[in-house]
């Protein structure tokens, strides 16, 4: 397994957690890829977060949970199942001491006014100062495939989550055109705050594409690529690097979609958060020596 130090053990936990609270996760697991034991990282998660690690997480799939349920789901046994529960009376048990009523009464009521959810943590993202210069590279257009949600300013610590649906998806969409993934940030219009962020892979065609898909037309333009170095929960402050240092000194216009595309290349590992990471920028001119 690679290790990397450049990423507070906290955060790599906290990542590892939004990438696959959807199945059964051991405290053991969690600190491996945290790189620490099961005392110490419960130790600083809770000094630096204020909060209990164990309790976290079920805070965090049991929030999900009654997401889904809010929604509509029509199989409670399937939510459980997904937030961690081998049965319909744990998962009732758990959710009734975490808000208060149970599974059917919240999808009955179909709304989540009242209920304290538990949102994803967000660790602030280190300064990064010594970023690489970008290859420019023209590429043809593309299209990218996947799902997509919309997120308020500040809150993208939930993209892990919506990653973990994905991966689900993810080596058998029809049309993928290979094992490399998109990660695909626009800026809402309309004067909305936020953004809106779609997980997906290249495919050759739309057709028979699972009906919650959303498939993006990447056009033809000169792109400025950066390789991320680290930790997958490093991207903000990579990006972050790109527009504050890079982009007023190269002489260079961003386009104007997407705001900001992530690459992961083959040997990306979803389980570390370890592997090739680009971050691409698309320019308004095809400058190649910026």
């Amino acid at each position: 397994m690679r290790s990397d130090t450049s990423m507070h053990p906290v955060a790599k936990a906290i990542w590892f957690i939004e990438s696959h609270f959807g199945r059964a996760i051991a405290l053991s697991e969690i600190a491996a890829m945290a790189g620490m034991s099961r005392h110490h990282l419960s130790r600083r998660f809770g000094e630096m977060t204020g909060q209990n690690l164990n309790r976290y997480l079920r805070a965090r799939r049991l929030s999900e949970a009654a997401r889904q349920l809010a929604a509509g789901a029509e199989d409670i046994l399937a939510v459980a199942l997904d937030a961690g529960y081998g049965s319909h009376e744990a998962f009732t048990r758990a959710f009734r001491e975490e808000f208060g009523l149970t599974p059917e009464a919240l999808r009955a009521k179909g709304d989540l006014t009242g209920l304290t959810l538990q949102e994803p943590i967000r660790m602030s993202a280190i300064e990064k100062t010594d970023l690489p210069a970008p290859r420019i590279e023209t590429l043809d257009a593309f299209t990218i495939t996947g799902l997509a949600a919309d997120f308020a300013p500040g809150k993208a610590a939930g993209i892990p989550a919506l990653w973990q649906k994905f991966n689900d998806h993810f080596g058998h969409i029809p049309g993928q055109v290979d094992k490399t993934a998109y990660g695909l940030c626009t800026m809402l219009g309309d004067g909305k705050a936020g953004f809106r962020y779609l997980a997906g892979a290249r495919v050759s065609t739309d057709d028979d594409l699972p009906a919650e898909f959303e498939t993006v037309a990447i056009p033809a333009q000169t792109w400025a690529i950066f390789q991320h170095q680290g930790h997958v929960n490093g991207i903000p402050a990579t990006v972050d690097a790109a527009f504050r240092t890079w982009l007023p000194a190269s002489g260079c216009t961003v386009g104007t979609f997407p705001d900001v595309l992530e690459f992961y290349g083959e040997d990306f590992d979803p389980e570390t958060g370890l592997g090739r990471v680009e971050i691409w920028l698309p320019l308004a001119d095809r400058m190649t020596n910026p």
